[in-house]
């Protein structure tokens, strides 16, 4: 198969600070799958490779995108029972769970089933598209306008997830739809081990820039790498090309840990990162918090207060910040006046040389001086310059010192 003819591919990677890699992937003619496992529970790379393992059964040919959305919808729902199963035999994997962001390529049309916040992004003539929503706490608050995406970014729970596969909820909710694709469009599946390090405009610079999908998938698994790849990082590249029905990979295959046997041990979830990675980049290297699953019924409204909480506190602590600035610039502007009345300067006062206090500006309406004395000296009884000097105004040291200038002038 020549590099033209492949239309997808799938890549895994570790990252600098976990110990073991909770995310999986797969890649098919027809079918694509990424899965992050619950980082800070025993088990997520269990719980991500038997999800994948269960749907890389799916990967075949469908008459309709209705038998594909069943296929899929139901494929998902059995993985999160073979994930029940699984601590029913292993009792100390209580609490497993994964994301799932799976879709089947049929004809023109792509079915796509989604929980958790692992995305799935279409490049379409230039413009990069996040199809899927994430299910965290977060995303709601972003939805609800109470933050802003870019607040969501630094969020304090910003891993919770509300929405997840695995025991930990009986009866998930998955989002299933159906999309259009052209030929020309780029699809990208990724864990947030890509998503939440490197930013939406350079993944569409790499895949516009980057036509061979193998190497676009390397590019961006090494791009998440440049930041510190404090996760787990994996992204499936899918290609439609025209005249194709299906978007085929070199080999249909697993990566990350469904790519590797099953191990019901769990181990470390970190490392310590390296000293380079922490000079590097001392932001970027440490964990993000661990994501983990809460229950919406019970957790949704507490987390909502303890972010109206937080909202207040923000706007407590602004509007003392701006009390603070603006007194402090109304003392400084005070001061600064206080300065200009200890000034004087010889001009003129409907023709007759005058006295004024300040100095010769105005701030907006504000003039910073006012008039003192109008003397007798009349304007036309000086020389030509001496007029020019009064017009552009002559500074005074003190009032003694305009006195004595305009005693100069009478003689």
């Amino acid at each position: 198969m020549t590099s033209d003819q492949i239309l997808s591919a799938a890549s895994s990677h570790i990252g600098k600070i976990r110990a073991s890699n909770q995310d999986s992937g797969s890649v098919g003619r027809n079918l694509f799958v990424v899965a992050d496992g619950m980082g800070g529970h025993a088990g997520g790379d269990v719980a991500s490779a038997l999800a994948v393992q269960h749907l890389f059964t799916l990967d075949r040919t469908y008459d309709t995108v209705e038998d594909a959305r069943e296929a899929l919808f139901r494929g998902v729902l059995d993985a999160g029972a073979d994930l029940t199963n699984a601590v029913v035999e292993h009792p100390e994997l209580t609490g497993m769970g994964t994301t799932v962001s799976a879709m089947i390529r049929v004809k023109s049309q792509m079915v796509i089933a989604h929980i958790g916040d692992s995305r799935i992004y279409r490049l379409r003539e230039g413009v990069l598209e996040q199809i899927t929503a994430d299910h965290t706490f977060v995303q709601r608050l972003v939805d609800s306008g109470r933050i802003t995406p870019e607040e969501a970014a630094v969020h304090p729970r910003r891993s919770v997830l509300m929405r997840v596969l695995g025991d930990v909820d009986a009866e998930p909710e998955v989002d299933t739809h159906i999309v259009d694709t052209l030929p020309g469009d780029r699809w990208l599946l990724c864990s947030d081990g890509l998503s939440g390090y490197v930013s939406e405009r350079d993944i569409a610079e790499t895949l516009l820039t980057v036509d061979d999908v193998e190497l676009a998938a390397h590019k961006l698994i090494t791009q998440s790498l440049s930041e510190g790849a404090p996760d787990n990082v994996t992204v499936v590249i899918v290609r439609v090309a025209e005249g194709i029905d299906t978007s085929p990979p070199a080999e249909s295959r697993m990566v990350g840990a469904a790519a590797g046997p099953l191990t019901y041990e769990s181990g470390p979830v970190m490392r310590r990162p390296a000293l380079p990675a922490l000079l590097l980049h001392p932001l970027r290297a440490l964990p993000p918090a661990d994501e983990h699953f809460e229950p919406e019924e019970d957790y949704l409204e507490e987390l909502i207060r303890e972010d109206r909480r937080r909202l207040i506190r923000r706007r407590v602590v602004w509007s003392l910040s701006v009390v603070i600035i603006i007194s402090a610039l109304v003392g400084a502007a005070f001061s600064a006046y206080e300065w200009t009345q200890t000034r004087y300067f010889v001009g003129e006062s409907n023709g007759f040389v005058a006295i004024y206090q300040g100095v010769p500006e105005d701030v907006g309406p504000l003039s910073l001086s006012t008039l003192f004395e109008e003397t007798d000296v009349s304007l036309d009884s000086l020389q030509v310059f001496e007029q020019e000097r009064i017009a552009d105004s002559l500074p005074a040291e003190s009032l003694e010192d305009a006195q004595e200038i305009v005693d100069r002038l009478r003689r």
